[in-house]
């Protein structure tokens, strides 16, 4: 397991330990929690410096690690999502490689409408994550023995991006938001994810891409005052247009690189381009070639995320 000492990476291996497997977890941070990595070796690595010197036969290898900000620096960014995923590409040779990719990946600049796997990755991005994770497709699919995942909008207990973005944008008794509220979204449980990761690793198929989604799609609206309900946030979402949100998207970000302020601003094309318009994935693939069968959308006991 890369990428164990995060939100993603500790779940799986979590999964993967309770499950029975022989788990060797590793991470950017110094130590962990046990726990987090339930019970399993720990080691400290950084991608980014090169492939592991005395690294372990595996069977298989979950690659989680990665940058996942839609606000940084190119180099920086291209250095964890590509050049961190060829060293450890290379530290494996020969082993099943499952790599945790990103429904980014698909084209930014138009809706997408149960998109198949087919549809990306594209030539043009809105910012270097996505542009850096299609980078690290291409390298992963290039090699034998692989499996790209490409999930949308991950949530759940330990969730560090998707919910606090939402909660940040509540001013007073409003949820500010761009797009209508009635585009459809798919979004991926921390839960779903999981078990796509488990059946890729430990399953009979050694190879090929599969968006990884809920069961099915839901309305933004909807979604957001779940998770408003469910926080006990006394708001209500209220919708700016996206053509109206995008140039002052644009203006935000271009103020905050003349500041060389390292946070990104509240609004942003990316998320716009996210949430503004529908974002649906086509999970046929997953279902019936990996076995996958994914629970609803909820956020039930987000209260104690």
């Amino acid at each position: 397991m890369t990428g164990a000492s995060g939100f993603v990476g500790g779940a799986v291996c979590r999964a993967l330990a309770a499950g029975g497997a022989t788990v060797l977890a590793y991470g950017r941070r110094p130590a962990v929690d046990p726990a987090h990595v339930g019970g399993a070796p720990y080691r400290s690595w950084d991608i980014t410096r090169g492939p592991l010197a005395d690294a372990p036969a595996a069977d298989a290898v979950v690659h989680c690690a990665g940058s996942v900000t839609d606000w940084g620096q190119a180099a920086a960014l291209f250095a964890a999502n590509l050049t961190g995923t060829r060293n450890v590409l290379a530290s494996f040779p020969g082993a099943r490689f499952v790599h945790v990719s990103t429904a980014s990946v698909y084209d930014p600049f138009r809706p997408s409408v149960m998109v198949t796997e087919d549809e990306a990755p594209v030539r043009r991005y809105l910012n270097a994550y996505g542009a850096s994770k299609a980078a690290a497709e291409r390298a992963v699919l290039a090699a034998p023995g692989t499996i790209v995942l490409r999930p949308h909008a991950v949530y759940g207990p330990g969730d560090t991006t998707l919910l606090p973005r939402v909660l940040s944008a509540v001013r007073g008794p409003f949820l500010v938001a761009a797009g209508t509220g009635r585009q459809r979204i798919s979004l991926t449980s921390i839960a779903n994810l999981v078990q796509a990761c488990v059946l890729a690793a430990t399953g009979p198929v050694s190879s090929g891409v599969f968006n990884v989604a809920d069961a099915d799609p839901v309305t933004l609206d909807d979604a957001l005052r779940e998770i408003l309900r469910e926080r006990g946030v006394r708001a209500r979402p209220v919708y700016a247009p996206a053509a109206a949100a995008r140039p002052l998207a644009a203006l935000a970000e271009g103020a905050f690189l003349l500041a060389r302020r390292p946070e990104p601003p509240r609004l942003t094309r990316y998320a716009i381009s996210h949430l503004a318009v529908e974002r649906t994935l086509d999970i046929s693939a997953a279902r019936e070639v990996l076995g996958y069968e994914p629970l609803p959308t909820t956020f039930a006991g987000a209260a104690a995320w």
